[in-house]
């Protein structure tokens, strides 16, 4: 089965314009997911995909596979669905393109659930990891998930789910990382976003919301995601760490 991994990049981010060219370590952000992205081994082919001409231009420089998509998509899964008319493939994975530490062994594993998945309703894998941190419960910037018997989706949620009525509560955090089957883009984008993705902004409930499934994968990566400029130096700090070249 053919897995192609496709990075959504766009330049027009309300909070952080242009945040997939910042700079970290005299490379931009996009580059650094790329690279990550590439020890994966279940990825056939990678691409950025991006709507600018200005990330596409970067990306012929640094020898990153790039993807030209439309300036309309909504969500980042969007801009995915339209790459799978330009390059044909069984599996096609969304990396999120503001989290340059990425752990390749969370693709991997993906990939892996969607491809071992027998179930014909499951369209989707998405990542999940435990919440630690009970302030992350109740943060709404965070999306929580709750799970059925069969480890299939049963909902997603800004607020804390499930409510802690009775009994010890284990709180999963929903992560932005997700494999698709090739007919689940097509079903994904053949079907308007229903009123609890619109409520809840996130865009796994599309499937939900009209009867199909999503598989959750359990994994060990909490990377970092850029949000803001705060969060870039952050990252800057670590990965400046990691290679003993301090970042200011």
């Amino acid at each position: 089965m053919k897995t192609v991994g496709v990075i959504p990049c766009r330049y027009k981010s309300v909070r952080f314009p242009g945040k997939p060219l910042a700079d970290i370590l005299g490379k931009p952000m996009m580059w650094h997911v790329y690279q990550q992205a590439l020890k994966a081994r279940t990825l056939d082919a990678l691409y950025i995909a991006t709507d600018d001409e200005r990330i596409a231009a970067v990306c012929r420089e640094l020898d990153l596979l790039v993807l030209m998509t439309g300036d309309n998509h909504s969500t980042g899964t969007d801009r995915v669905a339209e790459c799978r008319d330009m390059v044909v493939a069984d599996v096609y994975v969304n990396i999120q393109g503001d989290e340059p530490m990425i752990d390749p062994s969370a693709i991997d594993l993906v990939v892996n659930a969607i491809k071992q998945c027998d179930d014909p309703a499951v369209m989707a894998s998405n990542a999940y990891t435990p919440i630690s941190n009970p302030s992350d419960a109740v943060d709404t910037n965070i999306v929580k998930v709750s799970l059925t018997a069969a480890g299939n989706t049963m909902a997603y949620s800004r607020s804390p789910i499930p409510f802690p009525k009775s009994g010890e509560v284990r709180y999963l955090r929903q992560l932005g990382l997700y494999a698709f089957r090739r007919s689940g883009l097509l079903i994904f984008s053949e079907h308007q976003p229903g009123p609890v993705e619109r409520a809840e902004g996130v865009e796994m409930l599309r499937f939900i919301e009209h009867g199909y499934h999503v598989k959750m994968v359990e994994v060990h990566d909490e990377s970092l995601s850029v949000d803001t400029e705060s969060d870039l130096h952050r990252v800057r700090a670590l990965m400046g760490a990691q290679v003993g070249q301090p970042q200011l």
